[in-house]
Parts: structure tokens; C-alpha cells; sequence
């Protein structure tokens, strides 16, 4: 099991709570149609400072971070989990690398391996799930190499230019992330 002192720190970014100015790079990074429609199923929609000002809290059955690099304090992303359900110990996860400066260098999955080691121990959850549209093959190698697994499809459940598109469900649960 990790230490405590790295509970929050990977290799590469570190957990951290938002900042005031993060909401002004979320933003920016909100006008960035490559990142939204990797990012969510929903339709990509600017956001403003404010929106992101409000959203920051935590709930129950959620919690957010900010991903920042360990060298230089860079804001890069957000990893968060949510819907989680405390008496079936399971949640869902998301993850962004809103910077494309720091994307297929290892961030997102340094990024990965912190949220399910912080879902796993400290949170005590069994099952972390998620879904991504197929298209999406950058997060689908990065969702693999930490150890989730293909559970089904929603087939032509999203739909970007006038084409059809599948969502992939996949999940890791507590033993098969202890056994890697």
C-alpha cells in the first residue's frame, strides 16, 4: 500500500484542490473543441469563469481535483469522482488533460493511477467505472494500461457530425488494481 506522504503526488502531477485562478484556464480550455468532445458525451458549449467558479465544490458523492505537474506547478487537468454510490463501495471516474502541451507523455495515466489508488484506500470503493466514446482510442490505451476492463458498449449512443458513434463501458474493481 502507498504512504501517506504520496497519497495526492504520482510520479509526474499531484492532486490538488482548486485555486481561485483555475477557473480562468478551465475556460480557456473550454473553448477547445477537441478537448470537450473527448471530454464528455454532452454537446460542446463554452463555459464561463463564473460557471467554473460555482462548480468547484464538493459534494457527498463526488469529489474533484485539479491535476498540476510536480516540476512546475502547472495547472494541466482535473480527475474527478463522482456518483459515487457509499453502500455498493462503487463510483464513477472522469478525467481531463485540458492542455494539450502535456498530452501522450504520461500525465493522464500518472494522473489514473493516483485517483484509483485514492478511490481504492481512502475512499474504500470496490468497483470505478467509467464510459468513453470510441473514438477516443488516446484514453481507451490509457483507461487499459491502468487495468480497467471492457465491460459493454452502448452502441451509436453519441453522435458528432452527423455520425454515430459507440460509448464504451469499463471498469476496474479494488482486487484487480491491488493484483497489478
Amino acid at each position: 500500500m502507498s504512504s501517506i506522504s504520496s497519497l495526492f503526488c504520482g510520479q509526474l502531477v499531484r492532486l490538488c484542490a482548486c485555486r481561485p485562478e483555475d477557473s480562468k484556464t478551465l475556460a480557456l480550455w473550454s473553448e477547445d473543441p477537441e478537448y470537450l468532445r473527448n471530454l464528455d458525451t454532452d454537446f460542446a458549449m463554452p463555459r464561463s469563469v463564473e460557471s467554473f467558479e460555482k462548480s468547484s465544490e464538493k459534494t457527498s458523492n463526488s469529489m474533484e481535483f485539479r491535476l498540476r505537474t510536480l516540476e512546475n506547478d502547472i495547472l494541466i487537468g482535473f480527475v474527478a469522482l463522482f456518483s459515487i454510490e457509499w453502500n455498493n463501495q462503487c463510483g464513477k471516474m472522469a478525467i481531463g488533460i485540458g492542455d494539450p502541451n502535456f498530452r501522450d507523455k504520461g500525465y493522464g495515466t500518472d494522473a489514473l493511477r493516483l485517483i484509483l489508488r485514492y478511490g481504492f484506500y481512502e475512499l474504500n470503493l470496490h468497483r470505478i467505472g467509467l464510459d468513453v466514446i470510441s473514438y477516443n482510442k488516446r484514453a481507451i490505451h490509457a483507461y487499459q494500461k491502468v487495468g480497467f476492463q471492457v465491460e459493454g458498449t452502448m452502441r451509436e449512443s453519441v453522435l458528432r457530425d452527423g455520425q454515430k458513434y459507440d460509448r464504451i463501458l469499463m471498469s476496474i474493481l479494488r482486487n484487480e488494481y491491488q493484483q497489478q
